[in-house]
């Protein structure tokens, strides 16, 4: 089963790859790698220059998930980790 856009807000991201497409910080735009922790409001990346704080908040991010390249905006993932994977939708 191909997992969509819509459920990745109920999936774990930790692990997954993850580029930010857009964002209202411009510096944001172009960040890529793997998501290592996560909180209400940012996302941590690893890149290869490091941990990268981003603000899911006025962000867009590209996840790959088994070979799918899923486009989210921040705003849909907004909440602690454990709080998002239980709400409804």
């Amino acid at each position: 089963m191909r997992l969509r856009a819509k459920y990745l807000t109920k999936h774990e991201l930790i692990g997954l790859e993850c580029r930010v497409v857009d964002a209202t910080d411009r510096g944001m735009v172009g960040i890529s790698g793997r998501v290592v922790d996560e909180t209400r409001n940012m996302l941590v990346i690893q890149t290869r220059d490091g941990r990268k704080m981003v603000p899911k908040r006025g962000t867009r991010f590209v996840f790959r998930v088994d070979e799918q390249v899923l486009e989210v905006e921040g705003e849909s993932i907004l909440a602690r980790p454990e709080d998002r994977i239980k709400m409804r939708r």
